[in-house]
């Protein structure tokens, strides 16, 4: 419950009162992470279906459908995003580019980031809506889980963090990677049975579609960890709508 409380209170606006905030909260907490995101996609989808059956287009569906999980998490990982864009397209040494992402403003970087992130998610999910209704709820549920399956990831042993303090500190290097490994599995055998009420394609497209995410997630901190040092809470957010994007692009280029 220390990691249920600990995943739903970080990551999202659910009322999860963190009882326990140390590095075994924080461990536990990110191999929670992928429940965290299924009920933002969940909530997502509903929307989104709600909006189809009182008779909008899929256009409206795929703007409603991205709008709640930067509602539901108080835009904290589009803001993440945005500064970890002005830190690495500052070209500054590690420190300085860490102030950048700790200033209260967005730069042009950040501002670009958000704008290509945000249209990459409302065009995929508008082709995703405009093939079914299901395949637009399977597809907000499925990047809300692996976005936040790509944290566990992004928490394992030997990814350090980039500051001696903030959410980055407390949850970096936390996960074992067999843990890590564990969890994936899972989600990835959650997502294929899923996929089976589809068809068989859709189990394997889907599956796919996640192996995607995470890559495009890894590519993402590997660079982040190169060029800062390490994680932040900046960078979590950066990894996380990194792969939600990828996650629905993947599905709707298939």
């Amino acid at each position: 419950m220390d990691g249920l409380r600990f995943a739903f209170g970080t990551l999202t606006v659910f009322p999860a009162r963190i009882t326990r905030w140390d590095r075994d909260a924080a461990r536990a907490g990110m191999l929670c992470a992928p429940l965290a995101g299924l009920a933002v996609g969940l909530c997502a989808a509903a929307l989104g279906g709600a909006f189809l059956l009182l008779g909008s287009g899929p256009l409206l569906a795929a703007v409603v459908t991205t709008a709640v999980p930067a509602v539901l998490t108080r835009g904290l990982h589009l803001d993440g995003l945005a500064d970890t864009a002005d830190g690495l397209g500052s070209a500054k040494p590690a420190e300085d580019a860490l102030r950048i992402m700790k200033q209260s403003d967005v730069g042009p970087f950040g501002v670009i980031a958000l704008l290509l992130v945000l249209l990459a998610q409302v065009a995929a999910l508008f082709e995703l809506y405009g093939e079914s209704a299901a395949h637009g709820a399977a597809g907000a549920v499925l990047a809300a889980t692996v976005a936040r399956l790509a944290l566990t990831h992004a928490s394992r042993h030997g990814v350090p963090a980039a500051r001696p303090e903030g959410l980055g500190a407390i949850v970096a290097a936390t996960v074992p990677v067999r843990s890590a490994t564990l969890t994936t599995a899972l989600v990835l055998v959650a997502f294929a049975t899923a996929g089976l009420l589809l068809s068989p394609y859709d189990a394997v497209h889907g599956v796919l579609a996640a192996g995607a995410a995470l890559a495009a997630a890894a590519l993402m901190l590997r660079r982040c960890v190169r060029r800062f040092g390490g994680v932040t809470g900046d960078v979590f957010g950066a990894v996380e709508e990194t792969a939600a994007t990828a996650a629905l692009v993947a599905l709707a280029v298939g």
